[in-house]
């Protein structure tokens, strides 16, 4: 085998190898696309289109040298090669057969090398879906818990007015309460202001009664003194006019 067919034989090998690797089912795509993000590939990234252009012409190229060689090889021998060179049948069917190896190496290499580009973006897609899905999720759960956060806050919020009002209700309630409480309240003052000055009026006509009984009491006190001074003085004059008539009579 020539130096270049030697050369696409491992091409073929390792790109058995990589699509082997790439169909394992438990490496994840996540973990490819780190590996395909790594320092190493991160700089081959750039010339990635020009190595794969490049590749591809030397595999076709390739190919069509063993498509051509096995055209070459498959039209039969003439009869009269046949008869001078008996081993030169041999040596035909021998370069016929290195040719169609030839060309399935470099056909199967060619395929294997677009199957594995389609694999890598495939791969490479997976995980950026996968990984759009998980931010979805993420950012679904936490619209979730803020739309459920939300919702409470709201509830509370009714029930917080609803309590409010309840206690504005109570409030007025009370306020009623209080005014005719106050009002009652006024009432009753007024009364105890009024049975006050009734009260005072009334110690005041007693004080006036009793100055009255008490003046009334001295002027009967006086006229009883004057009545016993009267009484004596009439005694005296009787006395007196007794004693005149029995000197008469003498």
């Amino acid at each position: 085998m020539t130096l270049q067919w030697t050369f696409v034989a491992t091409c073929l090998y390792v790109e058995i190898f990589v699509v082997t690797c790439l169909l394992l089912p438990f490496i994840s795509p996540s973990r490819w696309q780190k590996v395909f993000r790594s320092r190493i590939l991160a700089g081959l990234q750039n010339y990635a289109n020009i190595y794969f252009n490049i590749f591809i012409a030397i595999l076709l190229l390739l190919f069509f040298e063993s498509v051509r060689e096995v055209r070459k090889y498959s039209e039969p021998m003439e009869a009269e090669d046949l008869k001078h060179h008996p081993e030169a049948e041999t040596l035909y069917h021998m370069k016929l057969f290195r040719a169609q190896r030839n060309l399935y190496i470099a056909g199967f290499a060619l395929f294997l090398w677009f199957i594995i580009r389609r694999l890598v973006v495939l791969i490479a897609k997976e995980a950026t879906l996968s990984a759009e899905s998980q931010a979805a999720r993420r950012q679904a759960q936490s619209a979730t818990e803020a739309a459920s956060r939300m919702l409470d806050e709201k509830d509370n919020t009714k029930n917080k007015k609803k309590e409010d009002g309840e206690k504005t209700s109570e409030g007025d309630t009370g306020a009623g309460d209080k005014d005719s409480t106050a009002a009652a309240l006024k009432k009753t003052k007024d009364e105890l202001e009024s049975t006050k000055e009734e009260l005072y009026h009334a110690k005041m006509e007693f004080a006036s009664m009793k100055k009255q009984a008490e003046s009334v009491t001295t002027e009967y006190d006086r006229l009883l003194e004057e009545h016993a001074k009267l009484q004596k003085k009439l005694s005296v004059l009787e006395g007196d006019s007794g004693d005149k008539e029995t000197k008469k009579d003498n």
